[in-house]
C-alpha cells in the first residue's frame, strides 16, 4: 500500500525496458509482451477502485520522497475521487488500445509498443503528481511518443499532423511553466518556503492581480490541450492522421489532461481570477459547442467527423466546469469519462473499416449493417452513447452540465441544448450514411465482420457505457469530496451556505447524503432541500 501508485505509474515504463531486450525481428513475441504488459497494468490499477474511501482524506496512498531538495521538489503522489476515475480510464484505455493494434500496425512494431508504454506512464504520473514539478515532467513526456506515434505511424499529412501538435503543445507548456514559476516565487514571498506542493498552493491566498496573469499562462498551456476554441486546429489533423491507438487515446486521455489542470490547479489555486474570467469561458466554449458541431455536419471524412464532435463535446465540458456550482462539475467530471468512452470506440470503429478498406472517405461506404451487423449494432450503441440517449452514459454527463449551466444562466442552457441536437443531427447523418441502404460499392460486400479479439475492445466501453447511463451513484459517490473541495475554494458562498442551510444533521438529510446523484441533483434551492442556493450570473 505504501509504494501503490507507483506500481501503477511504472508497470508501463518496465514492459517498455523489457521490449527493448527484445529482438525487433521478433513481432509476434512484442505483441504478446505489450499486451500482457498493458492488460498487467490495468489489473493492478483496479484494486484502486475499491481500496478509494469516498469519505476519506482528499487525496489518499500518498507517497512522498526528496527528489530535488535544494529547489524544494518532491517525489509527491496522491490521488482523489477524481484522479481516481482518470486513472482508471487510461489504464483500461491503454489496454484496449494495444489491443487494437495486434493487426493495423506491421512495420516498426518494436518501437510502436515502447512509445504506447512510455506515453501510458506519462498520462498515469499526471493525474498521479501533487508537486507541480512533477507534474509538469510527466506532462512533457507524454508529447514525445505522441509525436512519434503521428508521426512515424500516421497516414499520409503525418509529418505535418505531428509537428503541429508538438509545436502547439510546447508552447503552451512553456508559458504554464512561467505560471508554475510566478507561484513558487510568490509562495515563497508569502511562507519563506520554497515548494511545489500543490496541496499548499490550494490553501494559500495568492494576490488577485498575480492570479490574474498565472490564469492566462495556465489557460493557454489547459486550453490547447482540451483543445478551446480558437486554440482546437492542430486536433482534427493530429487524429486525423495519428494510427487508430493515437487516435483513441488522445481522445479518451490526452484531451482530458486539459480539463484536469482546469480542475486541478486553475479553479482551487486561482479562484478570484476564475470568477473574473468565466465570461471569456463560457463564451469561449459556446462558440467551440455550436462550431464543432456545424464543421462536423460539413465533413466527408470519417475520422474527421468525429474529430471535430470532440471539440464540441470538450466545450461542453468547459461550460459545465464554468458554471462553478456542484452540479455543473460534477457533470463536467463525468462527461469526461464519457467522453473516452463514446469517442474513443468511435475511432475504434473508425480504424476497424479503415484497416479493411483503407479508406475514411463516407462516400465510400452504405450499406455496412447488412455485411457487418455485429459492427453496425455496436456503432449504434456508441452513436446513442455520443448523443446522450437515455439509458446510456452520454445521458447522465449531458444532463448534470445542462441543469448546473441552466442554474448559472438560462441562456448558456440554450447554446448547450443546440449543440446536443446539432450532436445527434452529424452522428445520426453519419450512420445512416454507412451503415443503411443497399451495398452499392462492390468492394464492401465482402468485408468481414468483428472477429473475437476486435470485439474484446469493445466489451468493457459497452458495459460501461450502460452501467453508467443506469447505476451512476458509484462514480458520483467517488467525486463527491473532489467536487465539494474545488466548489468551496471557487465559490466560497457555498461553504457558508452548507453551514447555513444544514446547521444539524436530519435524518432525512443523512438519507440524502448516502445517494450522491440526490445530493448533486438536489443541491439547488436552499429554502427547499437544505442545500446552497448556487449563485445567479
Amino acid at each position: 500500500m505504501s509504494y501503490y501508485l507507483s506500481i501503477i505509474l511504472f508497470t508501463p515504463l518496465a514492459g517498455a525496458f523489457v521490449l527493448l531486450l527484445v529482438n525487433k525481428e521478433n513481432e509476434n513475441a512484442i505483441r504478446w509482451i505489450a499486451n500482457v504488459v498493458a492488460f498487467l497494468g490495468f489489473v493492478v490499477s483496479v484494486p484502486l477502485w475499491f481500496w478509494f474511501d469516498p469519505r476519506g482524506a482528499d487525496f489518499q496512498f500518498v507517497e512522498r520522497a526528496a527528489w530535488i531538495p535544494s529547489v524544494g521538489a518532491e517525489y509527491f503522489l496522491g490521488v482523489d475521487g477524481l484522479s481516481t476515475l482518470l486513472i482508471l480510464l487510461t489504464t483500461l484505455m491503454g489496454t484496449i488500445a494495444v489491443l487494437s493494434s495486434w493487426t493495423a500496425i506491421t512495420e516498426r512494431v518494436k518501437e510502436y509498443y515502447i512509445f504506447l508504454l512510455v506515453l501510458q506512464t506519462g498520462m498515469l504520473g499526471a493525474f498521479m503528481s501533487l508537486d507541480f514539478l512533477l507534474f509538469f515532467l510527466f506532462w512533457e513526456v507524454m508529447l514525445v511518443p505522441m509525436y512519434f506515434l503521428i508521426g512515424i505511424w500516421g497516414s499520409a499529412n503525418r509529418l505535418y499532423s505531428a509537428i503541429k501538435f508538438f509545436l502547439y503543445t510546447l508552447v503552451g507548456s512553456v508559458v504554464m511553466l512561467l505560471g508554475i514559476l510566478a507561484l513558487y516565487f510568490a509562495y515563497h514571498v508569502q511562507t519563506g518556503v520554497y515548494t511545489f506542493d500543490v496541496t499548499q498552493y490550494q490553501k494559500a491566498g495568492f494576490d488577485a492581480g498575480l492570479q490574474w496573469w498565472v490564469f492566462l499562462a495556465f489557460f493557454l498551456g489547459f486550453a490547447i490541450k482540451v483543445p478551446m476554441f480558437p486554440f482546437h486546429t492542430w486536433l482534427p489533423d493530429a487524429h486525423t492522421d495519428a494510427p487508430t491507438a493515437g487516435s483513441v487515446i488522445l481522445a479518451a486521455v490526452l484531451l482530458k489532461m486539459g480539463t484536469y489542470g482546469f480542475l486541478r490547479f486553475s479553479l482551487p489555486i486561482l479562484p478570484d481570477a476564475s470568477h473574473r474570467f468565466v465570461p471569456m469561458m463560457v463564451v469561449l466554449s459556446i462558440i467551440g459547442i455550436v462550431y464543432g458541431a456545424l464543421v462536423a455536419l460539413a465533413q466527408k471524412d470519417w475520422k474527421r467527423l468525429v474529430a471535430y464532435s470532440s471539440v464540441s463535446h470538450m466545450a461542453l465540458v468547459m461550460l459545465g466546469m464554468f458554471a462553478l456550482n456542484p452540479v455543473g462539475i460534477t457533470g463536467s467530471i463525468v462527461q469526461q469519462l464519457n467522453h473516452g468512452i463514446s469517442t474513443g470506440a468511435l475511432f475504434l470503429l473508425v480504424g476497424i473499416v479503415y484497416e479493411r478498406r483503407h479508406t475514411r472517405e463516407i462516400s465510400e461506404y452504405g450499406g455496412l449493417s447488412k455485411v457487418m451487423p455485429v459492427y453496425a449494432a455496436i456503432f449504434l450503441i456508441m452513436t446513442m452513447s455520443s448523443i446522450g440517449l437515455p439509458t446510456l452514459n452520454g445521458f447522465i454527463g449531458e444532463f448534470l452540465i445542462l441543469q448546473g449551466v441552466f442554474v448559472a444562466d438560462k441562456r448558456w442552457a440554450a447554446f448547450a441544448a443546440s449543440g446536443i441536437v446539432l450532436g445527434a443531427a452529424y452522428m445520426l447523418y453519419l450512420y445512416q450514411r454507412t451503415m443503411f441502404g443497399k451495398v452499392e460499392n462492390p468492394k464492401n460486400e465482402r468485408l468481414l465482420d468483428l472477429d473475437n479479439r476486435e470485439f474484446a475492445t469493445f466489451a468493457p466501453l459497452l458495459v460501461l457505457a450502460v452501467w453508467i447511463g443506469i447505476y451512476p451513484a458509484p462514480f458520483l459517490r467517488r467525486l463527491e469530496s473532489s467536487v465539494q473541495h474545488i466548489v468551496v475554494r471557487v465559490s466560497p458562498q457555498y461553504a457558508a451556505k452548507y453551514a447555513e442551510c444544514n446547521p444539524t444533521p436530519t435524518p432525512d438529510r443523512v438519507a440524502a447524503s448516502s445517494n450522491p446523484a440526490a445530493k448533486f441533483l438536489a443541491a439547488i434551492p436552499c429554502d427547499a432541500n437544505g442545500n446552497p442556493l448556487p449563485e445567479k450570473r
